[in-house]
């Protein structure tokens, strides 16, 4: 009997943790990035090819930057609300373009409109992988020093942005108006 309680104990503590990695929300995946600087990256412009754009063009300012796709159902779903996200003004919105054709990122965006300031294109998905994106949507905000303050993996909700993304927005810009 007692040859029993050692293997036994071990699958009591394997179980345990498969049932508290059960309760875990896959999209709140900790990034190692967060409160590190943002990768520095200069790629052309999506709408503008011979223009580039990168962390440099948006230092000192509080900025998001959504990565996306057109071959991407999860970003067509999110889209509305990046419309409205927009909208709200509360911080430029940098689109990257991620592992897509040129014609077909340009064509999306004029079926469903822009929410963006710039899109960067990334066909490669270099800046992607600097940005540890290992799928899209990804959205990430960054504040006036580069440094990256908040990641969502996968869809922005109306909810996400009213209880998350506007307050971080608002704190990191009163950061920056007395920093």
């Amino acid at each position: 009997m007692k040859r029993f309680i050692l293997p036994l104990a071990v699958f009591a503590v394997l179980l345990g943790f498969l049932l508290v990695g059960l309760r875990l929300d896959p999209r709140e995946v900790p990034s190692p990035l967060i409160d590190k600087p943002a990768p520095v990256f200069s790629v052309t412009q999506l709408h503008a090819p011979e223009r580039t754009i990168g962390t440099r063009d948006m230092a000192g300012q509080v900025w998001i930057l959504n990565v996306w796709a057109s071959w991407c159902v999860a970003c067509r779903q999110e889209h509305p609300v990046l419309m409205q996200l927009a909208g709200m003004k509360l911080a430029p919105i940098v689109g990257l373009n991620y592992k897509d054709s040129r014609d077909e990122g340009i064509a999306t965006l004029q079926g469903a409109g822009n929410p963006y300031v710039v899109s960067a294109f990334d066909q490669d998905g270099r800046v992607g992988i600097d940005f540890g994106v290992y799928g899209v949507p990804e959205t990430f905000v960054i504040d006036k020093r580069g440094v990256i303050r908040y990641k969502q993996i996968g869809i922005l909700t109306p909810e996400l942005i009213s209880s998350t993304l506007a307050p971080l927005i608002a704190k990191l810009n009163q950061e920056a108006a007395h920093g």
